[in-house]
């Protein structure tokens, strides 16, 4: 079989003038006693505004890997490649998953010339409207950069983010492509950490164990070992993330529990104790439970 060929011609339009382009694709093959043929397909027709303008985007960042709690600058050079002023310029960027923009960080400049962003950059989840107040002449190149925080979050994603420009040239709308930057996420201290969960409830029976009937008991404090303080729900629920792998321990507040106090462990001495100990394993998760009591007795004779 033959191979296939397009039939088209190149012309020189005005810009902002709705043109036709009429196209066709021919085969060519041999059949099955030997003779060559063509066929030639029905013609298309597209219509196309061409741009005035054309906008072309280069994104990149300071640093080719980074970890959680690390910053890193971005920087974006946007520059009109066509031959039409472009105003209304705006750069649209999608930040990776658990990267933020640090606010107040962006700045933006025509050569020399500091760019001021009016409206202040607007904020929709992991999406960033950067929103530059120049025109851009042909063959200018206008600068943003800004900062950005990496979270915890962001060993989830794949550190990757997508920015567009787009302005007006002569009431047509202009668009570049997209420029994306691919940053290395490194898991950092949080591939060492693990996390503890846990709950304070009122143990009726005595045993250690929550069970049906047995409520949690909000607002306890409990102190761990490396600092932390946290207060549980309104189950009596608690969790503590990114905590260093080990022998971890805590201590449960009762001053925070007016009207309770430890309730007795009747099967495990080492419960009768404010204090748990728990060993954490690296990516693991442990568990410390509390049981309480009402104190009825309290002031009577």
């Amino acid at each position: 079989m033959g191979g296939m060929f397009l039939a088209g011609q190149a012309q020189d339009v005005p810009a902002g003038q709705n043109i036709s382009i009429t196209n066709t694709a021919t085969a060519g093959f041999t059949d099955g006693a030997g003779a060559s043929r063509n066929v030639t397909s029905n013609p298309t027709t597209v219509r196309a505004t061409p741009s005035p303008s054309e906008l072309v985007i280069l994104k990149t960042g300071d640093r080719a890997s980074a970890e959680p709690g690390d910053s890193v600058v971005y920087r974006i050079q946007v520059r009109n490649t066509g031959t039409t002023t472009v105003t209304n310029l705006q750069v649209i960027d999608t930040l990776p998953f658990g990267v933020r923009y640090i606010e107040n960080s962006a700045r933006a400049a025509l050569g020399n010339t500091p760019v001021l962003l009016d409206p202040p950059p607007d904020e929709d989840g992991r999406t960033v409207t950067f929103f530059l107040a120049t025109s851009l002449a042909p063959n200018q190149t206008v600068t943003l950069s800004y900062g950005a925080l990496l979270t915890p979050d962001a060993v989830r994603g794949n550190g990757r983010n997508l920015a567009v420009a787009s302005g007006t040239a002569n009431g047509v709308t202009v668009t570049s492509g997209t420029a994306s930057f691919a940053l290395a996420i490194r898991p950092g201290i949080l591939s060492d950490c693990g996390t503890i969960i846990g709950r304070v409830f009122v143990d009726k029976n005595f045993d250690g164990e929550q069970q049906p009937g047995e409520p949690g008991v909000p607002n306890a404090v409990l102190f761990f070992d490396d600092g932390n303080r946290v207060t549980t729900d309104a189950e009596g629920l608690f969790s503590l993330a990114y905590v260093v792998a080990g022998t971890r321990t805590a201590t449960l507040d009762l001053t925070s529990l007016p009207g309770y106090t430890l309730a007795p462990n009747l099967y495990r001495i080492e419960k009768n104790s404010t204090a748990r100990m728990v060993k954490l394993s690296p990516g693991g998760l442990a568990r410390m439970n509390f049981a309480v009591t009402p104190t009825f007795q309290e002031g009577r004779r």
